[in-house]
């Protein structure tokens, strides 16, 4: 018998990619051939972020998403309604493809998919292949997530679309977070007619992840023990961090990482510098783009800025504000982030909390000032600041913006902050543990891959 022959698909977003592409490097490393999955305009956007894939063990191929090459892949909506008419057929096809070839001595033995494209599970049944789910969230929203009978008995949410019945504060477990109802992750994303969609096809997500009883998450039982202890099927095998810095460049970048900031970096004092990033969707308009640009200078500290070219929805995009004149930062377009989190000069993360980056932050003991802009990363802040206790909140003033004086004052705060920084890296120590070689995420990871091999 041949290597074990994984196809991992992620949901068609940035955020999904990075952590499948990561376990796609565990796979590869326990002897296991991957071939990984994107749509076909992500895997053009990543061949040409990445410039050169030569040493890549991971063979990545693309299927259609369903959309027109001008159509806006941010509009969950439409990307969610074109990916389920058009990405289950062209999955098929391509295994069926896959398997006739070389004799069929190259057959997938096993499809790993993310929580968000679950469907690819049945066309796995359907063709005698088994199955795995990986949760590109925190444990906590897939408890959320699969106690949607409990929200609506206990009239959180209402029965038909999942809509917050009533304002205020719920708990799903005694050993989870209070919760505010206004932050469950789809009634907070764009228009009634989207959070409905939205709900339900997590219901349907929630259905086809069934399929298996392999749920793997980036997590760890220290951070998301409650949530854990409420979904005993999550493997936390977390948390994903690169292996070696040998190849600087990181494979699955929608955008091509910037890796002079490094050398920028190397300039600075040792905990001084405020990183500020917030993933590949949150988009600021002008007012609040400006506020933030004069905020950082207001600190009168050196800060490292991601400015994606579509970051400002403003018709001007990105124009800074004549007064902003970045004498102590540098702005990029898109950074290598772990390597930069790691750096002995990034004293705190100015984050949009998505899980990814929340993840990426505790690992290596930042700080962070919380900046959420929709879905999960609401709940995310919730255990940055308040069970964790890592980290700070921004507050908005009156016409919901985060003003200059805000983002200078809770930068002064937190650099001041002895307990939020010691509990940081007292995180880190607990965290990494996990991944050593007798960890537990580790242990976890092997016991996948025996249930591959068998």
């Amino acid at each position: 018998m041949g290597l074990k022959h994984v196809l991992v698909l992620p949901f068609p977003a940035q955020g999904h990619v990075n952590p499948l592409i990561h376990l796609s490097h565990k796979l590869v490393q326990h002897g296991c051939k991957v071939t990984f999955v994107n749509s076909e305009f992500n895997h053009k956007r990543v061949l040409n972020a990445i410039k050169n894939l030569e040493g890549s063990k991971i063979e990545l191929m693309s299927i259609p998403d369903g959309l027109g090459p001008e159509e806006d892949r941010n509009d969950s909506g439409s990307l969610i309604s074109a990916t389920l008419r058009t990405m289950p057929s062209a999955l098929e096809k391509l295994i069926r493809d896959i398997n006739s070839m070389d004799g069929g001595n190259n057959r997938i033995t096993c499809i790993v998919c993310d929580t968000y494209v679950s469907w690819a599970l049945e066309i796995g049944q359907k063709l005698g292949i088994k199955g795995a789910v990986f949760t590109p969230t925190s444990a906590a929203i897939v408890a959320l997530t699969n106690n949607f009978p409990k929200l609506i008995e206990e009239g959180i949410i209402d029965s038909d679309d999942g809509f917050p019945i009533r304002k205020g504060r719920f708990q799903l477990s005694p050993e989870m977070p209070n919760m505010d109802i206004a932050c469950l992750p789809w009634s907070c994303i764009g228009d009634l007619a989207l959070q409905k969609l939205i709900y339900h096809y997590l219901t349907k997500t929630v259905k086809w992840s069934h399929l298996t009883t392999w749920w793997l998450s980036n997590t760890t039982n220290e951070l998301e023990h409650g949530a854990l202890s409420l979904c005993p099927k999550i493997l936390p095998i977390g948390p994903f961090l690169k292996e070696t810095s040998a190849d600087v460049r990181s494979l699955g970048q929608f955008w091509e990482e910037d890796i002079s900031c490094l050398n920028w970096l190397n300039q600075q004092p040792p905990c001084s510098v405020i990183y500020v990033a917030f993933g590949s969707i949150t988009v600021f308009d002008p007012n609040q783009f400006k506020e933030l640009a004069l905020g950082l200078e207001l600190t009168n500290r050196p800060f490292l800025w991601v400015v994606r070219e579509d970051f400002n929805n403003s018709v001007t995009n990105n124009k800074y504000p004549d007064e902003f004149k970045c004498t102590k930062g540098k702005i990029v377009k898109w950074a290598p982030q772990q390597m930069v989190l790691k750096h002995p000069a990034v004293a705190c993360f100015i984050s949009h909390c998505g899980w990814n980056s929340t993840i990426d932050g505790v690992s290596n003991g930042v700080p962070f000032l919380c900046w959420p802009y929709f879905a999960d990363q609401l709940v995310d802040k919730t255990y940055i600041c308040d069970v964790w206790k890592v980290g700070l909140g921004f507050d908005e003033d009156e016409k919901g913006i985060i003003s200059r004086w805000e983002i200078n004052k809770k930068v002064e705060q937190l650099f001041g902050d002895e307990d939020i920084k010691g509990r940081s890296k007292k995180m880190k120590d607990t965290i990494m543990n996990n991944i050593a070689k007798d960890g537990k995420s580790t242990q976890n990871l092997n016991k996948f891959v025996e249930w591959l091999n068998e």
